[in-house]
């Protein structure tokens, strides 16, 4: 994870900042936030008072303008930290920000972007569906004009930040007779007439993440809130996609690296029949082919990286770096608690959290199996 020639002095001593953030602030509190099965708002003002929030955003919009890769620093510190997972500000800082950066009216831009690096403002995106899920062209929820305005009415769910989100970039249909062209991406903020938040829905990991149902009953917003061009909301998500993947991919590769190295510790000091459990010829083997697996996909990973800063990161690349990521990273932890016994399934020990909380990253962003309908398609 460190030594990577990606990164230099300034994005490791960014690094260094944020472990110690998360290592103060978020895993001594991880238990508590769990079981309100919520981040309170106040940790969101520490870390944009941190300079932890939408790091590529410009100094015009109140960013600091740095570059990508300091949103991949932190993502992958996100995903290192015992209870990252839970950890929502990707969704602000390395997707909508995005969305609403390249995408965005200058008046949405000044009005979001000061706030949403502060912390001040969480943001959710509105994608999935009770019936639809991967499937973008097919979404139900409506958006009607009317005069200056939008009337929307639809479900989402699934969506992360969905409890404390002060607006949501939900994706409609404002010409639902023309599937991918007929989709639109229009900001509602939480306080309008209509809006309602489901329950915070029961995971089997990230407890503390707030993932929540939303529903909109006779919303109405006005025309300006529309993010970019009517019908242009299919474009704008396929673009930002792989930058999202890319996000995921740091997370499940830091979520490795981090059982690896709590497994590693572990098997030093856990005995077994006289020795410890690291002597024996099967741990090390085990252990050995993480350790590679681990190089391997940060090499990868940085490649991924180098193309992203060069514009040139494709769709399927994206794809390719979120399957192999997620998949060896579901692998990788599973080995490792095996490693820890009967004490891997005990939830006080870390490796627990790690194995729950990394097995929705091969869903979320698009499932393993759109994963390789992308990559075959370029094929």
């Amino acid at each position: 994870m460190h030594d990577r020639a990606i990164y230099n002095s300034d994005h490791e001593l960014f690094r260094r900042n944020a472990r110690r953030f998360f290592r103060e602030e978020l895993e001594p509190n991880i238990e508590r936030w769990e079981e309100e099965g919520a981040l309170p708002r106040e940790f969101w003002r520490k870390a944009g008072a941190m300079g932890f929030h939408c790091c590529g955003i410009p100094e015009e919009y109140g960013g600091p303008g740095a570059d990508f890769l300091y949103n991949m620093v932190l993502s992958e510190e996100v995903g290192y930290a015992i209870g990252g997972a839970s950890v929502g500000f990707s969704v602000s800082s390395d997707i909508v920000a995005y969305y609403l950066l390249h995408s965005g009216s200058e008046e949405q831009k000044r009005h979001w972007l000061p706030r949403m690096v502060t912390g001040e403002a969480i943001p959710s995106i509105g994608m999935t569906e009770p019936g639809c899920g991967s499937d973008l062209k097919a979404v139900r929820t409506t958006a009607v004009r009317d005069g200056d305005h939008y009337l929307i009415n639809g479900q989402k769910t699934f969506i992360t930040n969905g409890q404390n989100c002060d607006f949501v970039l939900l994706a409609c249909s404002t010409d639902p007779g023309a599937g991918a062209r007929g989709v639109s991406l229009i900001i509602v903020e939480a306080e309008r007439e209509g809006f309602t938040r489901g329950r915070n829905l029961d995971k089997i990991g990230q407890k503390a993440a707030d993932t929540s149902e939303l529903f909109f009953s006779d919303v109405r917003v006005p025309a300006s809130n529309l993010l970019g061009q009517e019908g242009g909301g299919f474009g704008v998500l396929m673009n930002e996609l792989p930058r999202e993947r890319i996000t995921i991919a740091c997370r499940a590769l830091a979520e490795a690296q981090r059982a690896f190295e709590l497994t590693a510790e572990y098997v030093k000091e856990r005995k077994a029949f006289g020795q410890a459990i690291a002597e024996f010829q099967n741990t090390q083997f085990k252990l050995a082919d993480v350790k590679t697996n681990l190089a391997v996909g940060w090499a990868f990973l940085d490649q991924c990286l180098n193309r992203i800063n060069a514009g040139t990161l494709t769709p399927e690349e994206g794809a390719m770096a979120k399957l192999w990521t997620t998949e060896n990273g579901n692998r990788i932890v599973d080995d490792c608690l095996q490693l820890f016994g009967g004490y891997g399934y005990m939830r006080e020990y870390p490796i627990s959290r790690l194995f729950v909380d990394s097995r929705v990253r091969r869903i979320f962003g698009g499932t393993s199996e759109i994963m390789k309908l992308v990559i075959a398609r370029s094929i």
